[in-house]
């Protein structure tokens, strides 16, 4: 695992956004599901319950692929790249909106760019032999 950049991101990724989903919920009591405002958690991420349960699902798919092989994490890392980096650009739209209903704010739009750049990077730019190939 150690050897393949796209099998350690992933595993990495997963098992944090694995451990914000689950913090999420300490800052969300009393927040409804889909709120367009949520808990701050670390004080500057804006998260609602139905936030919480997305970082959930994403870390599951990057820690899941990151452990079964390559190519599975390639594609999951590229994939979830991609999404971040659409959910990013939204995010700069919808901030102030009624359909924001994952609370996002300023932060996480940064946070969610980032994510997308390093994800983009390794998925696209490492283990390239992975295309033809499941190690």
């Amino acid at each position: 695992m150690t050897k393949s950049p796209n099998r350690l991101l992933g595993v990495v990724f997963g098992a944090v956004y694995l451990l914000v989903g689950v913090l999420g919920f300490f800052f969300t009591n009393g927040v409804g599901i889909f709120a367009t405002e949520g808990g701050l958690l670390l004080g500057i991420f804006e998260v609602n319950p139905f936030h919480n349960v997305a970082h959930l699902l994403i870390g599951a798919a990057l820690l899941f692929s990151g452990l079964a092989n390559v190519k599975a994490a390639r594609t999951t890392n590229t994939i979830v790249g991609a999404a971040y980096l659409l959910l990013g650009v939204l995010g700069l739209f919808i901030l102030d909106s009624a359909i924001n209903i994952l609370a996002l704010n300023g932060a996480d739009n940064v946070l969610h760019f980032a994510s997308a750049a390093v994800l983009l990077a390794v998925g696209l730019g490492a283990d390239k032999s992975a295309r033809t190939a499941t190690v």
